[in-house]
């Protein structure tokens, strides 16, 4: 079986990330590239790792007709576009925030409303740890945010496990590299600005809020720091379980059978806590450049504190979505994603 792709915003660092993926995948062929800036120029002009890919970028004005369009477009592009995607193509594997949410109500509360909330039911939230269900049959394959990701891939092992009430106290804070911000991420996420810093920027009422609240049913108090790093979002999230299956107290035990319970068939997850060597819990230096996520714990009387590290432009965006593609489409859902880390490396 081959798949025609697009990627629609492909001059971005996410849309790099898809072309790059898509080109190595054994069951997509990259058919159109998009991008109004760079229309005509190659994609290695805006790629530097992708200079062998014979394409050049074309106005989003025009699509091709393909079975996957991929949109790697800033929110509030893909919910003005979706006709138009749907048009060209057979299934729409979105990366922005356009259909994470299930109500236009969400919309009002979280964002600045939605241009197009008819299509919200068509869409299915893909990450797929959480669960696979409906993907095959969605017509609009919404990946999940790279912060949202992070901090919810920490917390599933206990609220699958009971362990977590919806009335428990959650804070997460997460630190994340330069490339949240985008290729146009602005002053903030230049070097010299970047450089050596660890600032706060969304100390509440951060948009991902919205995912975690609407899967796990827990209110969280939810805090991201920019730091001096390129690619990367680390979780830290404390937690005080009082649910069912935290009776009695938590136990490094019971962590352990409940992350290997929620992760022990997951091909994209590694269970990292309090080993030996350097790289003890979750790291986003160790998962760099790949699709997998680290996760750990630690317990500490009546706290309960769980990590999750991913590579944000891989599981946080581009390899999320190959991911939630795979499975919409009946592959393989491993297909394209192999990729090992490197060690040692700089900035991830």
């Amino acid at each position: 079986m081959t798949l025609t792709a697009s990627v629609v915003g492909a001059s971005g660092f996410a849309g790099g990330e898809l072309l790059r993926l898509l080109i190595s995948h054994p069951e997509f062929e990259v058919v159109q590239a998009t991008s109004r800036e760079y229309e005509n120029r190659t994609v290695g002009h805006v790629h530097p790792n992708l200079r062998e890919l014979d394409l050049r970028f074309s106005d989003p004005a025009e699509l091709e007709s393909v079975d996957a369009l991929f949109a790697a477009t800033p929110h509030g592009v893909s919910m003005e576009h979706v006709e138009e995607y749907l048009d060209a193509a057979g299934k729409l594997i979105d990366l922005s925030a356009d259909f994470r949410l299930d109500s236009e109500a969400a919309y009002d509360q979280w964002y600045d409303g939605h241009s197009a909330p008819q299509f919200l039911s068509q869409a299915t939230y893909a990450l797929p740890e959480l669960g696979r269900e409906g993907l095959e049959d969605a017509d609009i394959v919404a990946s999940g945010g790279c912060n949202a990701t992070a901090t919810m891939l920490a917390l599933k092992p206990l609220v699958d496990a009971g362990m977590l009430a919806p009335d428990d106290q959650v804070v997460a804070d997460l630190k994340v590299g330069s490339s949240e911000g985008g290729a146009g991420g602005g002053a903030a996420s230049s070097h010299p600005e970047r450089s050596g810093v660890v600032r706060p920027y969304a100390p509440t009422g951060h948009r991902h809020e919205a995912e975690i609240e609407e899967h796990f049913g827990l209110s969280l108090s939810f805090t991201v720091h920019a730091v001096d790093m390129v690619r990367g979002a680390a979780a830290t999230c404390h937690t005080f379980p009082t649910g069912p299956g935290a009776e009695g107290g938590v136990e490094t035990a019971d962590l352990w059978g409940a992350y290997r319970e929620a992760y022990g068939d997951e091909p994209f997850v590694r269970l990292v806590a309090g080993g030996g060597g350097v790289y003890r819990y979750p790291e986003p230096k160790s998962v760099a450049g790949t699709n997998l996520a680290e996760v750990g714990f630690a317990a500490d009387g009546d706290r309960v504190v769980a990590f999750a590290a991913i590579d944000n432009v891989m599981k946080g965006a581009a390899g999320q979505a190959v991911h939630g593609a795979n499975l919409a489409f009946g592959l393989d859902e491993t297909a394209g994603l192999n990729q090992t880390g490197l060690h040692p490396v700089g900035s991830p």
